[in-house]
This record gives C-alpha cells, sequence and structure tokens, in this order.
C-alpha cells in the first residue's frame, strides 16, 4: 500500500503492550499474553524494585518488537496509582512519584536506546499531564468519567515522571481526554489544552517530540469542547499543539481546516516534519521490511524467557505469614484452587490445578489436602464495561464470592494469593484465618508455586497502598498517594514485603 503511493512514505506499525501477563487486555489497553516473552504486568514490574532488570525487559521486548516490524509503543503509562478505584491502574507502575520516574526512565532507554536510532522502538509515554486524579475513579473515556481533579494540590506530583520520559528523550507523549476540573485550569479536555501542552509540556518541560493524541478526542471524546464545531476543534488542539490525531480523525476534514484559513499550512508543516522526522531516524525509509525467519528465531527466545521468568517470580510479594505458614515444606498434599470469575457463575469460576511440581503431591479436594493454595483474581469488568456506577473496590464487588472463600479458609490451614489490578479492599476475608497471604500483579502459576515453596525467596514490595476499607477509598484524595492519606487509610503499606 505504502509502495503505491506517490512519495512512498512507509507506515510505522505501533501497538499498545503485548509482553505482560494482565487480567484486562482490551483494545486500546494492552494485548495480554502473546507468542513475544511473558513478564509481570506493568504494576508487577513496578514491585520488583529492580530497575536493571526493568531495562533488561525493555530490552528484550524492543528486539522482539523489532524483529516483527513493530516500531512504535503506545507505551508506557507514567500515569500514578493515586485514585485506587481508576480502571487503569493495572498499567501504571503504582502511586509513587519517584518510583514511576526511574521506571519510565529505564523503559524508555531499553525500548529506544539513548538517542532514537535504527535500531530502536519509538516510545509514546501516556497519559500527560497524568490520567490517575480522575473524580470519582471515573475513566475519562466516558461522558460521566470527563474530570481530572487535584483536591490534594498535588498536579506536579503527577507531572514528575513525565519530565523523567523527557529527559531520557521519549519520542512522543499523549495526552489523555480528561478535562481538569478547578478554577485555576480551563475546562476542556488535555488534547485541546494549551495551557497544557502548549505553555506546560513544549514550553516550561521543554518537550520538541510529537504530541499525540489518545484516540477519538476529536468526535468521540470532546471533553470541554461539546459545543465546538469538528473544524473549530481540529483547530484547537493544533494550537494548543497536537502533531497526529489517533483513531477515527478525518484527514479531509483537517485539509479543509487549513483551506478555510483557520489553521496556517505553515502550522501543518510543523508536524509533519516531526512525524517524518521519527520514520527517517528509525530507518524505515532505507528498510521498512522484517527477515522472516529471524523473527522466528527472536520472539520468545530463550534468554528472554529466562529473564521474563526471573521478573515474574520478583514481582510477587509477600505481605502476611502470620503463623510462619510459609514456606510450605515438601512432601505437603495442597489444593491449589484459582477463582477467576470474569462473569460467570461461581461454579464456572474455580479451576483446580495438579500441576507436575517436585516435591508436593497436589490432589483433587480440600478435604484430601493439609494445606489450601487459594488464588483469587478479581476483576470489576473491564474499563469498557463502565456504566459510571459508583466504584467499590471490596472483592464481593468484584466477582469473588466471599462466603466461599471463608469457607475454605475456615475448614483448612490456607495459604490467599490475591491478584492486584487495583488496590482491592479484603475486610470481607476472614482476618483470623488469612494468616499467609501473597500479592500477584499478573504471573504465573509456576512463578508463585516457587513463591510458595521457597524455591525463590520473596523479594517484591508493594507498588501501592491497600486501603483499610472502602469508607478510606470513598474519602481519599484523588491525586494523593496513600501513603500520605494519613493513619487509618492503609492495611499494607507502599513498599511493604517480607521475605523468608
Amino acid at each position: 500500500l505504502c509502495e503505491s503511493t506517490r512519495l512512498g512514505i512507509p507506515a510505522i506499525v505501533a501497538s499498545n503492550p503485548r509482553n505482560h501477563v494482565t487480567t484486562d487486555a482490551s483494545v486500546g489497553l494492552s494485548v495480554g499474553v502473546t507468542s513475544f516473552s511473558k513478564w509481570p504486568g506493568e504494576l508487577g514490574l513496578a514491585a520488583m524494585r529492580d530497575f536493571k532488570l526493568t531495562r533488561k525487559f525493555a530490552e528484550t521486548a524492543a528486539t522482539e518488537w523489532r524483529a516483527v516490524g513493530l516500531r512504535k509503543g503506545y507505551m508506557y503509562m507514567a500515569d500514578l496509582a493515586t485514585e485506587p478505584r481508576w480502571g487503569r491502574v493495572e498499567g501504571t507502575f503504582g502511586e509513587d512519584a519517584d518510583l514511576a520516574s526511574n521506571m519510565i526512565t529505564q523503559i524508555v532507554l531499553g525500548f529506544q536506546g539513548t538517542k532514537l536510532s535504527p535500531s530502536s522502538v519509538a516510545m509514546t509515554t501516556k497519559h500527560f499531564p497524568g490520567g490517575g486524579p480522575q473524580e470519582g475513579g471515573q475513566d475519562s473515556h466516558f461522558d460521566w468519567g470527563k474530570f481530572a481533579h487535584y483536591p490534594g494540590g498535588m498536579f506536579d506530583f503527577h507531572v514528575k515522571p513525565f519530565k523523567a520520559a523527557i529527559a531520557a528523550g521519549t519520542s512522543a507523549i499523549m495526552p489523555y481526554y480528561s478535562a481538569p476540573k478547578g478554577k485555576e485550569f480551563e475546562e476542556v479536555g488535555f488534547s485541546f489544552n494549551k495551557a497544557m501542552i502548549g505553555d506546560l509540556l513544549q514550553g516550561k518541560l521543554g518537550f520538541k517530540g510529537i504530541i499525540n493524541s489518545d484516540t477519538g478526542p476529536i468526535e468521540m471524546m470532546p471533553w470541554g469542547v461539546e459545543n465546538m464545531t469538528i473544524p473549530e476543534r481540529y483547530q484547537k488542539a493544533l494550537n494548543a499543539g497536537v502533531d497526529i490525531f489517533s483513531g477515527s480523525a478525518d484527514p479531509t476534514t483537517l485539509i479543509e481546516v487549513v483551506k478555510k484559513g483557520m489553521v496556517s499550512e505553515a502550522r501543518i508543516d510543523q508536524s509533519v516534519a516531526k512525524l517524518l522526522t521519527e520514520k527517517f531516524v528509525l530507518g524505515l525509509f532505507e528498510n521498512p521490511y522484517v527477515n522472516v525467519e529471524d523473527a522466528v528465531k527472536i520472539v520468545g527466545n530463550k534468554e528472554a524467557v529466562d529473564a521474563a521468568n526471573l521478573a515474574l517470580r520478583k514481582s510477587i510479594v509477600l505481605v502476611r505469614n502470620d503463623e510462619k505458614r510459609l514456606p510450605i515444606t515438601k512432601k505437603t498434599k495442597v489444593y491449589f484452587e484459582t477463582y477467576f470469575n470474569s462473569g460467570r457463575n461461581a461454579a464456572e469460576a474455580i479451576k483446580v490445578s495438579k500441576p507436575n511440581y517436585p516435591g508436593l503431591e497436589f490432589v483433587s479436594t480440600k478435604e484430601e489436602a493439609d494445606v489450601v493454595l487459594l488464588w483469587l483474581i478479581p476483576s470489576a469488568g473491564g474499563l469498557f464495561s463502565s456504566q459510571g456506577s459508583k466504584i467499590d473496590l471490596n472483592l464481593s464487588a468484584n466477582r469473588i464470592d466471599v462466603t466461599h472463600v471463608n469457607e475454605i479458609l475456615n475448614a483448612k490451614p490456607t495459604i490467599l494469593a490475591i491478584n492486584y489490578t487495583n488496590p482491592w479492599v479484603i475486610g470481607e476475608i476472614d482476618k483470623g484465618k488469612a494468616s499467609s497471604i501473597i500479592a500477584t500483579f499478573g504471573t504465573t502459576q509456576d512463578a508463585l508455586l516457587d513463591i510458595v515453596t521457597g524455591a525463590y525467596n520473596p523479594s517484591g514490595k508493594m507498588p501501592f497502598t491497600t486501603p483499610l476499607n472502602q469508607a478510606v477509598v470513598d474519602a481519599n484524595k484523588s491525586d494523593v498517594p496513600g501513603y500520605m492519606e494519613g493513619p487509618g487509610y492503609g492495611l499494607f503499606a507502599f513498599g511493604h514485603g517480607l521475605s523468608y
């Protein structure tokens, strides 16, 4: 198709993340498990607290991406998980600006190198100036979640990881759909907001790269500019600093905007120059093709898988071991149940596993077992199932049958593993019986078993604070991290993690 055009300008093939174990693998968020090397979710990478291994992840993933012709990533999220109800917490590096800054630095340098080149995968760091502090935790893909707000006055805290991305050389930055709420801001979506893009991002922060709108702000999420015509929305976004419109944008309308004199052709040339420069520097004009045989050898190769397997283990956090039940000893009889309810009935949500794991005997019923390993994988149903109703982080509100969990806890000594895509509220669980708790953030069964048996000594640290109850969730300041919310807020603190 590109070769058939007058100028033969090569396409750049972009993707969202595709190297992670994720619960909400939705179009526009994360591709989920593929034939690429399989790493922890972004929260899990942050839980490792291993920046050298994070760099290794990014370099490894970039090699796989390049091999198949993926040369640009709509990633990674520099947003902070300060609002525990937000549906995109899973894609962040946690609630702390310094941790996220360190992670983003290694990610950008790993994918791009110290400067953009033919060996790079170009990064699009998102979502400026931080999509985390959403009003009520609602997401700005929807009308009912259009506003970001800063009740704690922490706007600069959210900008900090983007400063790190700029310093590392990120090729592009993506503004979010949200409109900032408050008298000090123009209440229009960030892609239309000149104070945020032109004055802050390009002016004060000195970013010279590509401003890439999120998908569909012109027609689908025109927050704050609903009363403008489509051409007027293009005009406002271009004047704010946007260089490329993702998704349903219509070039014919954009051309009409120029012909009518609403935007100068020189302004369009500025953006075109940026977009072409990226393709030239990536070497796509010289060679846009891939070697299929090399791709087959590179994707999911042993070195990549070995590094990923280490990360999967380092990402797991031991948060409670009151009775020293962990690690479990050899010859123990284990009933291993995974509870993942994606909207099905409870019976279909339960999966009993009997892996061939050395030293342990896996049994078919809890009655036969010495110990139960129960892995809960709560699900809010996915971002795009949102209806705008109040967000509840209790396990029972996120497809976990708490009665079933407590029956197991009261029947047998139980090791409870919980997969966190949000900071779940676990107060419905019988605290006295849940004396051994493990936190996962997208990992594998084998990695979990290595932690449980002590084959790998747990070393992960929590990437966010888990709330004590739903009342503190409802009262939280959306732009303030949990560790700053004050006493009485948290159950498991940011940075908490035990070892054997």
